[in-house]
């Protein structure tokens, strides 16, 4: 029986062995599997990690550049305290301009609306007691540039032989003044009878 025993056991472990030797295999190959998983897995995290890093540096130089800017670019509350005061103090002077422009457009209505007394004579300038009608009849002439009236009176008196003074020109034009010859104006050159 011994025998026996020992065959059956011999044959049950060469039973088993190659049974084992697959699950090893199998066993083998599922551990290469995972260990190449892993590897992906802290490939992956270290991926990670450096896009962290990177992402902390970048925050880091974000706050560091926040700080170093000038924070005068910016109005506090206080500025905006300030600000609301002096427009409430320009609201009621513009109030306050509002409501004497009333009260001076109604005093200006009444004195329009008020009788008015009729105007005053004025009294027209006469002329000169030494003004003599001149004599005969005249000519028109248009005032150029540069004309003066003692211009205007000689080239008149070579032009029809009779003398033309300045002053019967000025006397024969009210209003005229030597000084002041307005260019394209119309005056009356007297021409005294022969």
């Amino acid at each position: 029986m011994k025998r026996f025993s020992l065959i059956l056991t011999v044959m049950v472990v060469m039973i088993i062995f190659p049974t084992r030797a697959q699950d090893v295999a199998l066993l083998d190959e599922r551990v290469k599997q995972l260990l190449g998983k892993i590897e992906n897995l802290e490939e992956a995290n270290s991926g990670q990690k450096k896009q962290i890093e990177a992402l902390v540096k970048e925050i880091q130089s974000l706050r560091e550049h926040q700080q170093n800017v000038p924070t005068t670019g910016f109005a506090s509350s206080e500025d905006l305290r300030e600000l609301a005061r002096k427009v409430q103090e320009i609201e009621e002077k513009r109030k306050s301009d509002r409501a004497y422009l009333e009260r001076e457009f109604e005093r200006l209505a009444k004195l329009a609306g008020a009788k008015t007394s009729p105007p005053k004579n004025i009294e027209r300038e006469k002329p000169p007691a030494n003004h003599n009608p001149l004599p005969g009849k005249g000519v028109e002439h248009v005032i150029a540039s540069g004309d003066f009236i003692s211009t205007i009176a000689a080239a008149y008196s070579k032009e029809l032989g009779v003398k033309i003074t300045s002053d019967m020109i000025l006397r024969a034009n009210p209003g005229l003044k030597a000084e002041r010859m307005i260019v394209g104006k119309k005056i009356l050159i007297p021409v005294p009878e022969k």
